[in-house]
């Protein structure tokens, strides 16, 4: 018996796939975004159960990390947790719908409306905890949504929306307002949802990002993470060394807000190598150096056996003897000296990992073109972290770099993202203003998932005179 051919998946295949998970996502929306305020945030609730409750969230981690070969169980049941339970804080007692300010500014009511059905499109690096985060956004303004995860975290993604669906039950919820692409997932498939959804939110690479800004739909992007570190005269440099270390190796550096450089002004040079040193971070020889970076690009790509993985598994894997230095298995972070920047210097970009750029700068204003140099290069509009007791050195950064964070004296991973020892939103997804290519700088929140409505009444006449405001330029310049 002769064995057919088996058909391409073709385009057309492809968009009627789509077609039928977005005529779905539809239906269900329209009933839910009518059903009010407790309902929308009840879905809010499950959605918050489904990643939270321990066992789920344990599952959840470990298929991430067997999937995707990135980051580690631990960590990642610590970010599920936290950056959901951060979120369901500072959505709590949240008005979305309906009106939801009324005269803030004189005159005007503010409605909430829904957008729809929301493509969200999301990363390996954290296949439960960003589609989590995106979900709840939606969701609580009143949409659905759809998931484009990476192939890698298709299971991980499909796991956690089971576990919302189990959830939806419990609130009598249609399991139509929360789905994932079904596999393969491919570019086509991914392309055909960014086109027939009504908004895209693009967490993960920058071609994906690209993509959205491109589809034709209304599209939310990131910009690229390769975040510097500047430690200060005035640090405390135990506090530093161990805030940098911290950030470092959470869950393997696999956040774009893990720190990639840190730039060190000369006189606390030696002293704050010293303090990384207490904490388990390795200085390597020029000869290591040299091994690590064969070892990490491989035809100018990052090499899939070391992004995500722990700085002993990357020291054995390079074939590096740290028994001199170090226990090997309290190795933390690998710390390289660089002082070039650019594509030939390739330590000074992203590296997804526990290895650390180290710069030497003379003072604070050539350690502030540094960085500047650095995100030229690659990063630039996502944040910056200064160690410094003094205040005006962050307002500097603030007003020079382009960066739409400055983070002062904590973990830069966990602070950037909204912490709970500052007022920044929860958020897995930072906008980078039009430094990195996006059309916002704020951390993604559920207002950038809503429509508003204003109705606008008249008010008391509050018309000026050319006096009131050209005064001051008339009395500089004349009429």
């Amino acid at each position: 018996m002769e064995l057919q051919e088996k058909k391409p998946y073709a385009p057309t295949d492809c968009c009627l796939e789509v077609d039928a998970l977005i005529r779905r996502a539809r239906a269900a929306q329209i009933v839910f975004a009518d059903q009010g305020q407790q309902v929308l945030d009840d879905a809010v609730a499950a959605v918050g159960w489904a990643i939270m409750e321990p066992q789920r969230n344990r599952q959840l981690a470990e298929m991430a990390v067997h999937d995707t070969g990135l980051g580690n169980v631990e960590d990642k049941i610590k970010k599920n947790y936290r950056k959901t339970l951060g979120l369901l804080r500072d959505l709590q007692g949240v008005r979305s719908t309906g009106v939801i300010a009324q005269n803030d500014a004189p005159g005007i009511t503010e409605i909430g409306r829904a957008v729809g059905v929301v493509a969200a499109i999301t990363p390996s690096t954290n296949p439960a905890a960003t589609p989590a985060n995106k979900i709840i956004n939606a969701l609580k303004c009143g949409n659905a949504v759809i998931i484009a995860p990476s192939p890698k975290g298709l299971g991980a993604c499909e796991l956690l929306v089971q576990f919302i669906h189990a959830e939806f039950e419990k609130c009598g919820l249609s399991k139509d307002l929360v789905q994932v692409l079904p596999a393969p997932i491919s570019k086509a498939m991914t392309t055909e949802l960014m086109r027939q959804a009504d908004l895209v939110v693009a967490t993960g690479s920058q071609s994906n990002v690209r993509l959205a800004y491109t589809c034709g739909t209304p599209a939310f992007g990131v910009g690229a993470g390769n975040v510097a570190s500047i430690v200060d005269t005035s640090a405390n440099l135990a506090e530093a060394a161990e805030k940098i270390i911290q950030s470092k190796t959470f869950d393997n550096a696999t956040s774009c807000s893990s720190e990639n450089s840190v730039v060190i002004l000369d006189s606390v040079y030696d002293a704050m190598l010293d303090a990384l040193r207490a904490r388990g971070a390795v200085l390597l020889a020029p000869e290591e150096r040299q091994h690590l970076l064969d070892a990490m690009w491989l035809d100018g790509r990052l090499n899939p056996a070391i992004t995500g993985k722990g700085a002993a598994y990357i020291a054995r894997l390079v074939g590096m003897d740290l028994t001199d230095r170090i226990a090997a298995e309290a190795c933390s972070v690998l710390l390289v000296e660089e002082q070039g920047i650019g594509e030939d210097y390739p330590f000074s970009g992203e590296k997804l990992s526990p290895v650390l750029a180290v710069y030497r700068a003379r003072d604070f204003a050539d350690a502030s073109l540094i960085v500047s140099r650095l995100y030229a290069y690659m990063g630039a509009g996502h944040s910056v972290s200064l160690h410094s007791t003094d205040a005006d050195k962050a307002l500097l950064l603030g007003q020079t770099l382009p960066v739409s964070r400055v983070i002062v004296n904590q973990a830069h991973c966990f602070a950037t993202g909204g912490n709970f020892d500052n007022s920044l939103p929860f958020s897995l997804s930072m906008g980078c203003g039009t430094w990195g290519g996006n059309n916002f700088s704020d951390n993604m929140s559920y207002r950038h998932y809503m429509n508003t409505t204003r109705v606008v009444s008249r008010v008391a006449e509050r018309k000026p005179s050319n006096e009131d405001v050209l005064g001051s330029y008339f009395a500089r310049y004349g009429a």
